[in-house]
């Protein structure tokens, strides 16, 4: 299997530092909450409000985007966020790997459904980083809804009304909700909505905002201008945050040592949390009631509403949404899960090494999408892909021009953008030329939002018209090469028939297609000669309005390559070092326990002392060596501690072994009294063999005493005379001569054969009637001729 299941919540994730020090002693290098920062610029207005919140720094890197400023390998790093994505993912395909027990190639992403096409384009680019193949980037109520559906058995025919299923997740950074209809073996997003900045860590800040004035003024303290203290702070108000969702009683903040060595504390309870969070919580109704008008339902129409993230465990929280409902909310999915889970069966029915049960997903364009376009008359504009389009999806726009034009991709509702820039991309069509007849040529181009809810002009063709004689054979003809007469600017019109059907049709395929082009009514015209056309594809030229070049990129990938084998070097010098601070502290332990008797007093102290000065080098000249310094370190206290090691060993395996001995020989011996008593078991032995076992049983027995009485007149501070090894050695040997001789099996005796008399039933046997006196067509006896009662049961003839 090289399909790797993961789910990529960034928010929820931490890079720790590249030490793995914990967030609080190490806040300036440890990364987190970096996912909303994909495809921005540092000059963007959010990116502006999260700096101060942060406890690393933001920079603002040579292309405008905003980076990381990180030590590593004690050096200072500016980092893109899509490196830093492509850490994370790198470090997930590791873990995946590990548990796996095989490469990993493939991935499927989850990303917040209101993530633009710039910020799509940044998570690609980190996976790409990461080495991984990402099949699909996933929006994660789509994630959500995959994992709810495909286990369902009763769900809908397809013929019959879908069924309408609510998914709300608000999580740590972000609140989305969506609404989808679920009919058997697919699932459809009709409408989706969000809050982009209301999750978790808003309720937290209310919390933090009050501890922070309340301590203040009670101790004096300015909790903000210490980031260690502050993070503390927001990790115990986290956790009041839960503890409170289960109480409501008053609950105590208790952080000792917090700031400046001062113990604080102070009380919190629900009623007064959810005064403060009045605010937050009035947020919470609008993405619900927008999501029903675009879907045109009613709060009746929906089946169930499915809740998951963290968030939602707010019991007002909760509250809120089952109020506007007008029923109880669903659990049945696990809140911090259910988009991993839905990944990984994305990722499951996209990979050819699985086989699951077919599940189409029809997911949506969150946002309308417009292209613009001048010409020698007047500037076009036209709206290609409206709000909740269905996703992946194609149209064919036909233009008629003379020379190249490009066409500008952008948002057209700037309003309900969380994204400062409404621009997506300009595409330059080239090379287009006018007919031989100098006229306007008909350009084909084709736009798509494709699987990962990228939008892209994805082809362009000329149609070139030949008009031939009417003798000549008839070539392949356009559809709509009638359309001669067209004024030399461009003109459309979507054919709403054709966009409708196909629609229609998109649940069934990957990706659907639609045609926009302008129709002329041509009237009935005189026989003309034979029109041919050909089509020449167009080379586009993209300028998107976030990319990082392909050159970048590479760079991006060979230095994550680098950086992998660093920490793998890093991760290798870390073990040796360990390896010989854990060898130090388990040697001075033995030696003063179970070591204790097979080391003599000059012996112990030496090593002990060596021992100790090889701690204090350790945390002196020894912090950071190279790898082979702590492995010839750690060679160098093993020539002592081995023969110790050994001599403790031997104690402990040869008493077993000469156990073992004395049973081997103890069985032959009893073997031997048998046969010499006549015992029948024994009686088919061969007295030459039996004596050959006799001898061989008695030359152990004597060889083992001898052993054993030397080994008792040896101190244990002195290597063993005879080891367990040499003890099975002789074992063995022993078995081997005598075992094939005690096991040999008796003869077999062959039992005298039974004379069978055969019975003559129509007939005397072979030579029987001339015996008698007949012929061999004689008459026969009256009692071979008559039939026993007992043959007449007999059948004919039985056949194998």
């Amino acid at each position: 299997m090289d399909t790797m299941e993961i789910e990529c919540c960034l928010n929820q994730f931490l890079i720790e530092s590249w030490l793995c020090f914990p967030v609080i002693s190490n806040a300036k290098n440890t990364v987190q909450s970096f996912k909303r920062f994909h495809g921005r610029a540092f000059s963007d207005p959010f990116v502006q409000a999260e700096k101060a919140s942060l406890a690393y720094e933001l920079v603002q890197l040579p292309t405008g985007s905003t980076g990381i400023k990180a030590m590593y390998m004690e050096e200072e790093r500016n980092f893109t966020i899509e490196q830093v994505t492509g850490m994370l993912l790198t470090k997930l395909k590791e873990t995946a790997e590990n548990a796996l027990k095989k490469p990993v190639v493939d991935c499927v992403v989850s990303v917040p459904s209101f993530y633009t096409d710039a910020e799509r384009r940044s998570v690609m680019d980190a996976t790409q980083i990461a080495g991984l193949n990402c099949l699909r980037l996933i929006n994660e109520t789509t994630a959500v809804a995959l994992a709810y559906g495909i286990y369902k058995q009763d769900l809908p025919a397809l013929e019959e009304k879908p069924r309408n299923v609510v998914f709300v997740d608000m999580g740590h950074s972000a609140y989305q909700v969506s609404v989808c209809a679920f009919n058997k073996g697919k699932l459809k997003v009709l409408a989706t909505s969000f809050d982009t900045t209301l999750g978790g860590r808003k309720f937290d800040e209310m919390l933090v905002e009050y501890f922070c004035e309340e301590f203040g003024k009670k101790y004096k303290l300015d909790i903000k201008s210490k980031i260690r203290a502050l993070l503390r702070l927001y990790q115990e108000c986290e956790k009041l945050k839960k503890l409170m969702s289960a109480n409501a009683s008053d609950l105590p903040m208790n952080i000792e040592c917090f700031m400046n060595d001062i113990d604080v504390s102070g009380t919190m309870n629900r009623s007064k949390f959810l005064e403060m969070c009045e605010g937050l919580l009035a947020r919470v109704e609008p993405p619900l009631r927008s999501v029903l008008e675009q879907a045109k339902l009613k709060k009746e129409d929906i089946y169930a509403v499915e809740i998951i993230g963290g968030t939602t465990r707010i019991p007002a929280v909760k509250e809120k949404i089952s109020k506007f409902f007008g029923k109880e909310v669903s659990t049945t999915l696990n809140a911090d899960e259910a988009v991993a889970r839905g990944c990984a069966l994305q990722c499951a029915i996209l990979s050819p090494a699985f086989k699951v049960r077919e599940f189409s997903i029809t997911d949506l364009i969150p946002y309308p999408i417009s292209l613009r376009w001048n010409s020698p008359a007047e500037e076009g504009d036209c709206e290609v892909f409206p709000k909740n389009h269905a996703a992946p999806f194609s149209k064919v726009l036909t233009f008629y021009r003379k020379e190249p034009f490009t066409l500008e991709a952008y948002y057209s509702s700037p309003k309900e953008l969380p994204y400062p820039d409404p621009a997506i991309a300009h595409f330059l069509v080239q090379k287009v030329t006018p007919q031989t007849d100098g006229s306007s040529s008909k350009v084909k181009v084709k736009v798509r939002v494709n699987i990962h809810g990228i939008f892209s002009v994805s082809s362009a063709s000329l149609v070139e018209v030949h008009k031939s004689d009417e003798n000549e054979e008839p070539m392949e003809t356009d559809q709509h090469a009638k359309e001669e007469e067209v004024i030399d600017f461009i003109k459309m019109q979507i054919d709403q028939e054709e966009q409708q059907k196909t629609e229609e049709q998109q649940q069934a395929q990957p990706e659907n297609k639609a045609s926009i082009f302008f129709k002329v009514d041509q009237p009935p015209q005189a026989k003309k000669a034979k029109v041919k056309t050909t089509t020449v594809d167009l080379p586009i030229e993209n300028q998107l309005v976030w990319q990082i070049g392909k050159d970048m990129l590479n760079l991006f990938i060979e230095n994550e390559g680098k950086m992998i084998m660093q920490d793998k070097l890093e991760k290798e010098r870390n073990d040796a070092k360990n390896a010989v601070e854990e060898y130090v502290y388990d040697m001075r332990d033995k030696l003063c326990g179970v070591y204790e008797k097979f080391v003599s007093e000059d012996d112990r102290n030496s090593f002990t002392l060596k021992l100790e000065d090889t701690e204090n080098w350790l945390y002196e000249d020894g912090e950071d060596q190279p790898k082979q310094i702590y492995i010839d370190k750690l060679t160098e206290l093993k020539t002592l501690g081995q023969p110790i090691q050994a001599r403790f060993q031997e104690s402990e395996e040869r008493p077993k072994a000469f156990e073992d001995l004395g049973k081997q020989i103890q069985q032959y011996m009893k073997t031997v009294h048998a046969f010499k008593a006549k015992d029948e078991q024994y009686d088919h032995l061969d007295e030459a063999d039996v004596a050959k076992v006799e001898k061989s049983a008695n030359e152990a027995m004597e060889w083992m005493n001898n052993k054993l009485n030397l080994q008792n007149k040896r101190s244990l501070t002195l290597d063993p005379v005879i080891k367990a090894k040499d003890i099975q050695a002789k074992t063995k040997e022993l078995t081997s001569i005598c075992n094939p001789i005690v096991t040999k099996p008796k003869p077999k005796v062959e039992l005298p054969k039974e004379e069978q008399k055969p019975t003559e039933a129509n007939g005397p046997v072979e030579g029987q009637g001339e015996a008698n006196g007949g012929s061999p067509g004689g008459e026969q006896s009256a009692a071979a001729a008559a039939p026993t009662a007992t043959d007449k049961k007999l059948p004919e003839m039985d056949i194998d």
